[in-house]
């Protein structure tokens, strides 16, 4: 009792007991995920594959003779040349892949209007990543940027919003389930800060110091500049599988009639009230919405990364197992992305 007494007698420090509510927030949803990946990952992806883009593999095997609907590109010529006997050669998939992810957790992904905020499918996504990466006893890093800080106005002075990097932080790549778990909780702890971070720079932490070939995991809702983002993403497809997963939400698609809406910018703070019941507003708003998105699957395509988009208002585990799904089905096909 007298523990108890002095712990509720403890004042708290500003903005502790949002911190507190904001961690065990999302320690719960992080358990709740968990669960969801693996009752459902398990059941509905059965197979052999590394990480989510799975793949034949890039070590030379032995030869067999060709059978039809094998790639042709895997012809063996020189034992065929031998032997006057098509002959293809196989390929070992590698199993000590090692797989980065690039944790967008800017003030824009605090947002959500659907079933889940866009920054709790920010870390489903990566929560799936890790559990089809570390089962096959593949290594997984990870690094994650938030916003960053805002200026302290000055007499009433609007300072404009920051445009560094924000907070970067680097969680080594290492293997096993435990360690893939702290890894999670290290992501799911990340405090959103306000301001505008640098998505640009945050992918090419994924380039410095360069690794060998593995499988690179973009999570973010690129709202930044496609100019930002899009050269360093070219430069990490040179040596990695790339795959991009966009989050989004139906609000930033579309506007609701809803009479006049109050719309704040996370990320700097600036209020606007828009009319929504006016349909032409409504309808410049959708296509400018849907010039946004195109702009940014050009640049993902652009870049030769796979493209995942994910719904706030959707079953993103769903969505997530169709695209590995048909990954895999195209590979296996010898089609490309």
């Amino acid at each position: 009792m007298a523990r108890a007494a002095a712990v509720t007698s403890t004042t708290p420090r500003p903005g502790e007991p949002d911190r507190l509510a904001a961690t065990n927030r999302s320690g719960a949803v992080l358990s709740r995920l968990q669960l969801l990946v693996t009752r459902k990952l398990d059941g509905l992806l059965q197979g052999d594959y590394a990480g989510l883009l799975p793949g034949p593999g890039s070590e030379a095997g032995e030869s067999r003779e060709y059978r039809p609907g094998d790639d042709v590109r895997r012809m063996d010529w020189p034992v065929t040349a031998r032997t006057t006997t098509p002959h293809v050669r196989r390929t070992v998939a590698d199993r000590e892949l090692e797989t980065w992810l690039a944790v967008d957790l800017s003030a824009s992904l605090d947002f959500g209007t659907g079933r889940w905020l866009k920054r709790d499918v920010v870390i489903a996504a990566a929560a799936a990543i890790t559990h089809l990466t570390v089962r096959g006893g593949n290594r997984i890093g990870a690094v994650v940027g938030s916003g960053g800080d805002v200026p302290v106005p000055r007499r009433g002075r609007r300072e404009p919003p920051p445009t560094g990097p924000g907070r970067l932080v680097r969680l080594p790549a290492r293997s096993g389930r435990k360690e893939a778990q702290g890894m999670l909780r290290a992501i799911a702890g990340t405090e959103i800060r306000p301001g505008r971070g640098d998505l640009g720079a945050l992918i090419d932490m994924l380039n410095r110091p360069p690794r060998r070939r593995g499988v690179a995991v973009v999570i973010s809702d690129f709202l930044a500049p496609p100019a930002q983002w899009a050269r360093p993403l070219r430069k990490l497809r040179v040596r990695q599988d790339l795959l991009a997963i966009e989050v989004v939400d139906p609000r930033e698609l579309e506007l609701p009639d809803v009479g006049v809406l109050p719309v704040i910018d996370p990320e700097t703070g600036e209020l606007h009230e828009v009319q929504t019941a006016d349909p032409s507003l409504r309808h410049r708003y959708a296509a400018a919405a849907a010039a946004q998105r195109a702009e940014i699957s050009a640049a993902l395509r652009a870049a030769g990364a796979a493209h995942l988009r994910l719904r706030t208002d959707r079953d993103w585990l769903l969505d997530m197992v169709r695209f590995v799904a048909a990954q895999r089905h195209a590979r296996t096909r010898g089609t490309t992305r």
